[in-house]
């Protein structure tokens, strides 16, 4: 149902004709509970530190993990102490925890045991974004500025900063909100952004630029990898170019497995791509292919598959977001300017 839906928002220029009284039923709900949230009738909880929001308007994945690691560490070096937050994909109820390296990514969320992997900052998760940054701020009063990872729509978080992820390949596909089409909200919630980052080259920033002015201003998000490694034996790592020319099995349960599996292609991997949905609970059955070959993967579902059995020859792909230059001077002023 998912692959389906991804082909009618992104391949087709007009949604789904049945879907479309669905969608301005969503819009509806929309519109009212944020007007309810700027009328006081809903309560927006303000903490004591600034709140940087990363998120987006479409369903999936547009580099919202990486970019949030690489926040973190451009604003350390401004002088920031920041924390996360965030939701915690499977995390149970209302639970709110603190995640560590060694948490179960099943339980407590594949994003959430991935930043924890990668930096020392507190990572905490809940699904109510407001308890979750007072529990944090309670438990680390260091922290004096909170990066909220997917957090655009919970509005019950006042925000000082809000960034917008957009994919610059796919921008917002056939343009039409859920379920016709894969906007959260109206594609005007552009302009209400602090910033838009774009993840693609300088090209697609000035094509969504051109398409959606005015916008605030707008930078770029590219992703690089370095190296291949091993998802059982980490310290085993490969160069990049390891694989190329050799026949490869590759799998992605993330937002948009085909950016994954194009990035494969272009370092000359031939690959039998095998796409799966975001979040996917991987089994040795899923990932156990006929002719064997190398198996490759995302490192956000490399850390999932940890604890299956057989599968020695199969190797994770990091990546490292790397900020358009200017980003971190405007975001430093903009928390500063905002709080």
């Amino acid at each position: 149902m998912e692959r389906w839906l991804q082909r009618q928002w992104y391949e087709r220029v007009a949604p789904p004709w049945w879907l479309l009284p669905l969608s301005a039923l969503y819009r509806v709900v929309l519109t009212i509970r944020r007007w309810l949230y700027q009328q006081g009738y809903l309560r927006q909880i303000w903490v004591p530190v600034p709140v940087l929001i990363v998120g987006n308007i479409t369903v999936g994945g547009t580099g919202k993990t990486p970019l949030t690691l690489a926040l973190v560490q451009a604003l350390q070096s401004k002088g920031w102490h920041p924390g996360i937050l965030s939701r915690g994909y499977a995390a149970p109820g209302g639970e709110i925890r603190h995640i560590q390296a060694q948490d179960d990514p099943y339980h407590w969320g594949d994003e959430a045991v991935l930043m924890a992997q990668h930096t020392a900052v507190p990572i905490w998760v809940g699904r109510q974004r407001s308890a979750v940054a007072l529990a944090l701020l309670r438990s680390h009063p260091e922290v004096d500025l909170l990066i909220c990872d997917d957090g655009l729509q919970h509005l019950a978080l006042a925000r000082n900063v809000e960034l917008i992820v957009l994919d610059g390949a796919r921008q917002v596909g056939n343009g039409a909100v859920l379920p016709a089409g894969p906007l959260r909200e109206p594609v005007q919630r552009l302009q209400q952004a602090t910033a838009i980052i774009v993840h693609g080259n300088s090209l697609e920033r000035d094509a969504v630029k051109q398409r959606f002015a005015p916008l605030p201003p707008l930078f770029t998000l590219q992703l690089q990898a370095r190296h291949w490694v091993n998802v059982f034996q980490p310290q085993e790592t490969r160069a990049l170019d390891f694989f190329c020319n050799t026949p490869c099995h590759a799998v992605a349960g993330i937002g948009n497995p085909d950016r994954f599996f194009a990035q494969l292609r272009q370092y000359g991997i031939p690959i039998l791509a095998h796409a799966f949905p975001d979040h996917h609970a991987f089994t040795t059955t899923d990932l156990t292919f006929t002719p064997p070959r190398p198996l490759l993967m995302t490192e956000k579902d490399g850390i999932k598959c940890r604890h299956l059995s057989g599968l020695s020859n199969a190797w994770m792909l990091p990546v490292e977001a790397e900020l358009d230059d200017g980003l971190t001077l405007f975001l430093d002023h903009e928390l500063r300017r905002g709080h």
